[in-house]
């Protein structure tokens, strides 16, 4: 057979099969690596990808069935994304058809062709000076033609159209008419930047991180440390403006969807270029036109969470990932990829710049500083000249909590809002209460399908798992002795309540994923914040990330143990960047903030060390004690996790797992751990528990795994659980 008669194809999305051969089309062009085609599997099809073009194949040539269609012309990713998607299915052991698929919008993921490139309308010559001209009458026209008038030369997109006016086709139809529109295809821009603001004078220390961080050199990785409101979003864009001036693209991760639009926007204040952004919240066309647009180069600057940093560049030239230490970039479920690292990956073979931002970097990041693999550029001062916040803390055991605020706390806040200055609270705990309990029996209420206790919401006079979602009204006295029921403990909701009562005069605005759903209402409480008509801000982790509160002037958290006794190892180091990122919001351009601490153990020497040395000194503290325990980032782990609704069917699988780990080899450099239970061992009705490989050597794990796993699917009773693999996992239990 001729090269090119035979295609290696990863099917996917959710078939885990092994790469399969396939024959060519009979007729019509090679299917290009990188390319998608329909395949025939079993009685049906799937879509599949071509990996690769053979000369032979170990399948006998009779038992080869042809691709039923060609549906790229061209592959969809470029080179380099294409080469990590494939490192990435490596790497974390996953199906390669699986990766791929998870990486295109789901138009493509379910076979549908690429979309014709945009068409764009824009006003001609003659219209300048015209629309007020236009008659009364086309009140319509007059508005649509200001709108083309407004974005120049470079126009306006249908789809942009399309979100403006219902029949906009027969308004710029009409235009056009007159002389006063016309349609063409944009093609990429040029390379100057069209700046649509001046930027902003960098301080001294702003601008010796810029310089530290040259764009024209190649890869580095730059771990940009900048304590919250040093201004580190300004640095980035003085760099993405000089990568939009050499004519490459930039693309910026956020962790979370409601840090992508303030991102986002930011942005497109700066630079009169295209942008597309991409995260979860978008509906499909939306993120397909985006991923279409940044793959054609059109989008010059891409904005999106984590899925984003899959998304293919014709010319990127800049990797920015900002809150780089942040959860939210680790997929808890399917293919579990990390996209920092990711990122940090594709700019190594792309041979670009990437710039992880933080003002708690991972512990990880710090490590690669220390080994000289990153930049350290830092930014120690706020653009505002203000100094850090002064710290207290309030020991509970001295001074008791009335309604979970002790009188410290209270009369602190009673004189930051009397001075004008508003006042946040964080909680990180949503719902009216923890526990529903019986003071007679010690009975809870909890969770018929997980190892939980129910949480109490008292407005809507329910009990829900945060575990699973299950849900049920709360009974009117205890149903195994008949005494009344006690709340134990407070949430957002309980707190807000007495925050209210307290505080009449003062607005509360609590924000929890409880209380912001959608972007919509998110943005409506961040400008009633903005606006000063809310005076205290009550929330979960929501309130504390990428924010900027300028008339803040008291940061008071509420229990400042959550966390402090974590059975997770990564426990105290979440702590710790909770704690700095909280207080990081105190303090108004005037003058230093606020921040108080309330714990029952006011000697812990975390906090007395975060206090007196800052994050960098606990983070040298915390590395000491990683190195010499053994754990990351001085080792690297790999955790096997299975579930099924018997335990016994658990253990069975995780032991005859242990039972097939290669005895040579890499097997003497990697210790296996296990089996142990999840720390929620019952959860949805399914027992959890899990296999801990760990070794000091990221290369002899990498070896290790890739001869174990294809060992452990073929386990004949791997059909009774449900099983999954998570290299580099964000935590253990």
């Amino acid at each position: 057979m001729s090269s090119g008669s035979l295609l290696r194809v990863a099917v996917g999305p959710r078939f885990a099969a092994p790469l399969l051969d396939y024959l060519a089309p009979a007729e019509g062009p090679v299917p290009p690596v990188g390319g998608r085609v329909s395949a025939p599997l079993g009685k049906g099809k799937r879509t599949g990808f071509v990996i690769k073009h053979l000369d032979a194949s170990d399948v006998p040539a009779e038992r080869l069935r042809p691709v039923l269609e060609v549906l790229d012309a061209e592959p969809l990713w470029d080179p380099v994304t294409l080469e990590v998607l494939r490192w990435a299915a490596n790497y974390y052991c996953h199906p390669l058809g699986q990766v791929l698929a998870y990486a295109l919008p789901q138009h493509l993921r379910r076979g549908g062709q690429l979309p014709a490139p945009p068409s764009f309308w824009r006003a001609c010559g003659k219209a300048l000076g015209v629309a007020p001209e236009l008659p009364a009458r086309a009140p319509r026209q007059r508005e649509l033609l200001e709108q083309l008038l407004a974005a120049g030369r470079g126009g306006l997109a249908e789809r942009a159209l399309a979100s403006r006016a219902r029949d906009w086709r027969r308004i710029v139809r009409i235009l056009e008419e007159k002389g006063l529109a016309e349609s063409f295809e944009r093609e990429i821009p040029e390379p100057a930047v069209m700046l649509r603001e001046e930027p902003l004078a960098l301080s001294r220390e702003q601008s010796a991180a810029v310089n530290a961080m040259p764009m024209d050199r190649g890869y580095a990785c730059h771990l940009l440390d900048g304590v919250t409101a040093s201004g580190k979003t300004e640095v980035y864009l003085h760099l993405v403006e000089q990568v939009l001036a050499s004519g490459r693209q930039c693309l910026l991760l956020a962790p979370e969807i409601g840090l992508t639009p303030q991102l986002a926007e930011r942005l497109k204040a700066r630079f009169r270029v295209p942008a597309a952004v991409l995260h979860s919240g978008l509906g499909d066309g939306e993120r397909l036109n985006a991923w279409v647009d940044a793959r054609a180069g059109r989008a010059r600057l891409v904005v999106g969470t984590r899925s984003a940093v899959f998304v293919p560049c014709r010319e990127l030239g800049l990797i920015v990932v900002d809150e780089e230490h942040d959860p939210s970039y680790k997929q808890q479920d399917g293919f579990r990829y990390q996209a920092r690292d990711l990122a940090v990956m594709r700019a190594s073979r792309a041979g670009i710049p990437v710039v992880l931002g933080s003002a708690t970097p991972a512990l990880e990041s710090l490590l690669n500083v220390q080994r000289g693999r990153y930049t350290h550029p830092r930014l120690t001062k706020k653009v505002t000249g203000s100094r850090p916040p002064l710290a207290r803390l309030v020991d509970l055991n001295r001074h008791p909590p009335e309604h979970g605020l002790s009188a410290p706390l209270l009369q602190a806040m009673s004189e930051q809002l009397e001075s004008g200055s508003q006042v946040l609270l964080y909680l990180n705990r949503r719902g009216f209460a923890p526990v529903l309990m019986c003071p007679d029996c010690r009975r809870s209420e909890e969770c018929s399908h997980c190892d939980a206790r129910l949480v109490f919401y008292r407005r809507r006079d329910l009990l829900l798992c945060h575990h699973c979602g299950a849900r049920r009204r709360p009974p009117p006295v205890c149903e195994n002795c008949g005494s009344p029921l006690q709340t134990i403990g407070r949430g957002t909701e309980r707190l807000e309540e007495e925050l209210q009562a307290r505080f009449e005069d003062f607005p509360v605005a609590r924000m929890d994923r409880d209380n912001v759903r959608g972007r919509r209402r998110l943005e409506n409480i961040l400008g009633g914040i903005r606006e000063r008509h809310y005076r205290i801000l009550l929330g979960t982790q929501m309130l504390t990330k990428g924010h900027d509160f300028p008339s803040l002037g008291l940061v008071g958290v509420i229990d400042a143990d959550q966390g402090m006794f974590s059975q997770e190892f990564r426990g105290p180091e979440r702590l710790a960047q909770t704690l700095v990122q909280v207080a990081g919001r105190a303090g108004r351009r005037e003058r230093p903030g606020l921040l108080v601490l309330q714990t029952r153990f006011p000697e812990h020497p975390l906090l007395r060390q975060l206090l007196k040395e800052g994050y960098g000194g606990f983070a040298a503290t915390a590395l000491d004690l990683r190195r010499r325990s053994g754990w990351p980032p001085y080792a690297h782990l790999a955790l096997l996790r299975a579930n099924a609704p018997e335990a016994a069917s658990v253990r069975e699988f995780l032991e005859q797992a242990i039972g097939v780990v290669p005895q040579d080899g890499s097997g003497s450099a990697v210790e296996v751990l296990g089996p142990a239970p999840a720390l929620m061992e019952r959860r949805r009705d399914r027992s959890h528990a899990h296999l801990l490989a760990r070794s000091s050597s990221r290369a002899r794990l990498q070896e290790y795994l890739g001869r174990w796993i294809p060992a452990v699917r073929k386990l004949p009773c791997r059909r009774r659980v449900s099983w999954s693999l998570d290299v580099d996992p964000a935590e253990i239990g």
